[in-house]
């Protein structure tokens, strides 16, 4: 199974994630970060992986390859994150055949209607457990 976190910004969001789904995953998983710029691939290192690229081309040729893409809504949406996720980006994630698990933080030129406001925090766990479920418990 290849989970594959995409972040950009200073990629906080999914080192959290990544710290929380940590040891609880099967043996095999392959959890790559992909970063749109190096502060995000590093942050995501530094959580525990152990595979990283940066990057547009990193971003279109990897999501093709994942089972799952967990990030925030803004991989989906050109120009999110002020401009870090170019079209191409979005284009790449959102056609990619993979299960896509996404965080619904606040975006300057989107809202979604209806979705209950949450603590970042518990959108993390929510998150992670799901990509734990997915995968099955290594427990």
């Amino acid at each position: 199974m290849r989970i594959v976190f995409i972040d950009g910004m200073g990629g906080g969001l999914m080192a959290q994630v990544i710290s929380q789904v940590a040891g609880r995953l099967p043996e095999g998983a392959e959890l790559i970060g992909l970063g749109t710029n190096a502060l995000a691939t590093a942050a995501m290192l530094k959580a525990g992986l152990k595979r990283g690229a940066t990057g547009e081309n990193a971003v279109c040729v990897t999501a093709q390859t994942a089972d799952i893409i967990v990030g925030p809504i803004g991989i989906v949406l050109p120009n999110a994150m002020l401009g870090e996720i170019t079209p191409q980006m979005a284009a790449a994630v959102s056609s990619a055949r993979a299960r896509k698990l996404l965080l619904p933080v606040t975006q300057n030129h989107s809202e979604i209607i209806g979705m209950e406001n949450k603590p970042l925090g518990q959108l993390v766990k929510e998150a992670a457990d799901k990509i734990v479920e997915i995968c099955g418990s290594k427990i």
